[in-house]
């Protein structure tokens, strides 16, 4: 005799987006799914991104009589678009989404923690090549000092030259006057 099909409603009436609806489906049957198929897919997701999972207390592969049966019943309306309401479904479908969620939380602290490697690598580029400009502005500013001092100095000797100049010329005016004499 066949088992009746657990109390369920349908998805759509529990106030999610289509999005989520279908998100929902998705996960619904990976959780209900028989046992074997299921701890493959934690398997790979697990590897992929390097978790441990199961070792953090977010639960456990199924494997009791009870469970692979609420997986049947609850997989059946899982594909007639329906939220499968016995204890055991749900409980399933609960530490299936923990899991996903920890996977997740996994993913985001591994990228969050990239993100502040490369926040302060880049930091440090950053302060490197600050200090590099203010020594290269304080070079310049000492290039600029010195190239002042110069003018100020050829100023000087323009003028010494000018004044020795015009003594040269009386010299000379002064040496043509007493030779013609």
């Amino acid at each position: 005799m066949p088992s009746p099909l657990p109390p369920s409603i349908p998805d759509t009436q529990l106030g999610l987006s289509s999005a989520e609806v279908h998100l929902l489906r998705q996960h619904q049957a990976l959780a209900l799914a028989p046992a074997p198929s299921y701890a493959s897919s934690t398997v790979s997701s697990a590897q992929r991104y390097g978790s441990a999972s199961a070792g953090r207390g977010r639960g456990s592969v199924r494997s009791s009589a009870t469970s692979s049966r609420a997986g049947s019943a609850g997989s059946a309306a899982a594909g007639q678009g329906r939220l499968v309401l016995d204890a055991g479904s749900l409980s399933v479908l609960g530490a299936h989404f923990e899991r996903v969620m920890g996977r997740i939380q996994e993913r985001v602290d591994y990228l969050s923690a990239q993100t502040t490697m490369s926040t302060t690598s880049q930091s440090r580029s950053a302060a490197s090549t600050i200090a590099n400009a203010d020594a290269e502005i304080a070079r310049f500013k000492d290039i600029l000092r010195q190239i002042d001092e110069l003018e100020t100095e050829f100023d000087k000797v323009r003028h010494i030259r000018d004044i020795v100049k015009s003594f040269r010329a009386r010299v000379e005016g002064i040496g043509g006057r007493l030779g013609r004499r």
